[in-house]
């Protein structure tokens, strides 16, 4: 027996998860008996002494919502919490922010996640795989947490999200491109495959074979330290006459190149983007992109999120919200 034992020993020997671990501590009437009995036992076993202040904090009343982001510096993200946050300021929620990165063990950081006592979980991530999703799914679901996708794509019909309609805003970009009189469009999406661009290929695609033209796809990064490199070799063996980046940064990055192998944007080369983030203002000719929009998707995540919660009854957990093309100087605009 000892009085080091803490909560991570209990879930060990118990084989039940931290939330489980806490919810008997907090909720035992949450808990099947016998997993309540077995787990109870385990914490007599070890010693096991739950900190007193930390347990009178997380059986408060206060509704804490935790957010789930992959990279903070992301200014897509930054405004989506905006959205978030204005929305939990009316019902008094308060938020936890999380970070998961690509390199993170996702089903051991929802775990410690879920032991924080969390009422709902937000998810921001447009880089996530199909694969990744159903994790998620499958570790809240299991832990009774109710969630809501924010910009994540997923055709997984029953996991609960708002975006925009990925495919359609594709297909609508390429044909921007193709009514330019472009032949050789390019589209330059990342080698790790996201549920979301994968739904941007199939838009383009799709617009490309209705045009009779030949879909192309360069696969490279959103780290500028990594595409520059595939940029610069780009131009060497490629006929290119438009381009349409799966995000600003890579179109910029893509268009910076351009220009340096003496390329004239709008028209030598015509070049769009996606989200119409700072980069597409800040890029010099200014970049046209799909506005997508990401406060108004933070917000409504937090509303449905809210109505679950609260086990109102919701009519749709698949809301896809509109989108726009900003038309800007990296594209012949009439």
């Amino acid at each position: 027996m000892s009085n080091n034992a803490t909560i991570y020993d209990v879930a060990g020997a118990a084989g039940v998860s931290l939330a489980t671990v806490s919810r008997v501590l907090n909720n035992p009437e949450k808990v099947k008996k016998e997993t309540r009995e077995r787990v109870l036992k385990v914490i007599k076993e070890l010693g096991y002494r739950p900190n007193v202040i930390a347990r009178g904090l997380a059986s408060r009343k206060t509704t804490t919502i935790g957010a789930i982001v992959s990279d903070m510096t992301r200014s897509s993200i930054a405004e989506m919490l905006g959205g978030i946050s204005d929305i939990a300021d009316k019902y008094k929620y308060s938020i936890k922010l999380f970070t998961i990165t690509e390199d993170t063990d996702i089903e051991d950081a929802l775990q410690n996640i879920v032991a924080e006592q969390v009422d709902g979980i937000l998810y921001l991530n447009d880089e996530l795989t199909d694969e990744e999703v159903d994790v998620v799914k499958r570790v809240l679901t299991s832990n009774q947490i109710p969630f809501v996708f924010a910009n994540v794509a997923s055709p997984d019909e029953s996991v609960p999200a708002v975006s925009i309609d990925y495919r359609k805003a594709s297909y609508e970009i390429t044909k921007l491109l193709i009514d330019h009189d472009a032949k050789d469009i390019y589209m330059l999406s990342t080698r790790r495959r996201y549920s979301t661009n994968n739904l941007k290929e199939d838009g383009y695609t799709k617009a490309m074979e209705d045009a009779k033209l030949e879909p192309k796809i360069f696969r490279t990064s959103g780290d500028t330290k990594i595409n520059r490199p595939h940029f610069e070799s780009f131009f060497d063996d490629k006929n290119v006459d438009a381009a349409i980046g799966v995000r600003d940064s890579i179109a910029v990055s893509f268009m910076n190149s351009a220009i340096e192998h003496g390329k004239d944007v709008p028209n030598d080369l015509v070049i769009a983007g996606f989200q119409n983030t700072k980069y597409a203002e800040l890029a010099r000719p200014r970049l046209t992109s799909i506005d997508i929009p990401v406060y108004d998707i933070g917000a409504v995540s937090m509303r449905l999120l809210t109505k679950m919660m609260q086990k109102e009854e919701v009519e749709e957990t698949r809301i896809i919200l509109p989108h726009q093309i900003v038309y800007r100087e990296s594209t012949k605009n009439e």
